[in-house]
């Protein structure tokens, strides 16, 4: 059974109008399009339709990892960092941006949060999932600055300092303001995360204020002490 519906008293439709022909061509495109959109999303496993992309975070900032995804109906997400699944809290955030992102807000950046991020979408119809990496940047720093010290001549001397930074920073030691030229005697030894500067045979003229000077492309820092060779 069809059902007729008549204008509102006083108003008439034309049907032989080319607008109300246009506006009703829209009409039912819109409702086709609508329809098969339904349809479409209706079937199958999620799908990733923007991939994840890597981001370098500096430390003490936020980053934000996100995709596109198309599911239905509304997918359950999971993140994980380098296989170990990461729990929506203060650290890490769940972000849900409509109509189809889903995005991960990693909080209060430092170096431990370098690594391999992976969101999985899953629906009754299966799943599928992305990964980006996290580059974790940190500004040179001298975490902990050589000790002052006060040695007797003829003595092995060794002025240590504690750093850090990424990317890795270049070190400098000076000597009352001059770089320090390295032999046999004096040098100094850069690793991972600390640099040693070492005096054999030290003599009166080795005494000194001395400085190591740590730089990265974040930025820069410096420590002093004093040596004295009696």
């Amino acid at each position: 059974m069809s059902i007729k519906v008549s204008p509102p008293p006083g108003c008439t439709i034309d049907i032989s109008d080319p607008q109300v022909q246009e506006a009703a061509i829209r009409i039912q495109a819109s409702y086709r399009g609508h329809r098969s959109r339904k349809e479409l999303r209706e079937k199958g496993p999620p799908r990733i339709l923007q991939n994840l992309r890597d981001v370098i975070l500096v430390e003490g900032s936020a980053a934000k990892l996100s995709c596109r995804v198309s599911a239905f109906p509304d997918p359950f997400i999971v993140w994980s960092k380098d296989g170990a699944q990461l729990q929506d809290g203060p650290k890490y955030r769940y972000v849900f941006e409509d109509p189809d992102v889903v995005a991960l807000v990693v909080r209060d950046g430092e170096l431990s949060d370098l690594g391999k991020y992976t969101v999985a979408v899953k629906n009754p119809f299966g799943q599928t999932q992305d990964s980006a990496c996290i580059t974790v940047e940190v500004p040179a720093k001298v975490s902990k600055g050589p000790d002052s010290l006060r040695s007797k001549r003829g003595c092995t001397v060794t002025l240590k300092a504690d750093i850090s930074g990424e990317p890795p920073p270049l070190v400098a030691w000076l000597k009352d303001g001059d770089d320090i030229d390295e032999d046999e005697r004096v040098f100094f030894d850069v690793g991972d995360t600390s640099s040693i500067l070492t005096i054999k045979n030290a003599q009166p003229q080795d005494s000194g204020k001395y400085e190591v000077f740590v730089e990265n492309n974040l930025g820069t820092d410096q420590s002093f002490a004093r040596l004295d060779i009696v």
